[in-house]
This record gives C-alpha cells, structure tokens and sequence, in this order.
C-alpha cells in the first residue's frame, strides 16, 4: 500500500533528490560572462588576413589522384542528372501532347 501512495521521481541527471538545480544567483552570474563574452566580438580587419591564413594552414588537401577521382565521380554524377532531367522533360512533354492533342 506505500507504494502506491508514492509519486514517481524523475531520474534524469540534473535531478538532485528534490532540490532545484538553477538558482538566481547561478543564473545572474551566467548572464554577467555572456554579456562580458559578447563585448569582446570580432577581431577586426587587422587580425581576418592572419586567421584566414592560419585556418588554410589546417586544411587537409586532396592529393592529385583524390582530386582527379572526385573530379571524375562529380562528372558522372552531372551526366546522370542530366539524363534523369532529359528523360523526364521528354516524358512529360510526350505525355502532355498526348492528352492535349486530338
């Protein structure tokens, strides 16, 4: 019979044996390091030329026989979408001069 009186509890992580996770303080204090965060935006046009380049430096480049298979494979993909498009315009105009045609 206890057990039926009782509530469920939820048991997710942030559930703390009743307690509440988020108190006003911890939420202003938050809200204080965002808005200090959001002061400080951009870098300006003095420092996007350097992090351009430093960001190129971490790119893992294809080598030249990755780059001709992918040329290869986007081309033939090209001509399959063509033909797919082809065929269904043919289609549809034939289907379209059948009905409307006496």
């Amino acid at each position: 019979m206890a057990e039926e009186n009782r509530t469920a509890r939820p048991t997710g992580k942030r559930q703390l044996t009743g307690a509440s996770t988020t108190s006003a303080d911890a939420y202003a204090e938050k809200r204080l390091i965002k808005e200090e965060k959001d002061e400080k935006w951009g870098g300006g046009v003095k420092t996007f030329i350097p992090e351009v380049i430093e960001q190129m430096r971490k790119v893992i480049w294809p080598s030249s026989k990755q780059m001709l298979n992918y040329t290869l494979i986007v081309f033939l993909f090209l001509i399959v979408m063509t033909i797919i498009v082809w065929g269904t315009d043919i289609l549809t105009f034939k289907g379209v001069h059948w009905l409307l045609t006496p």
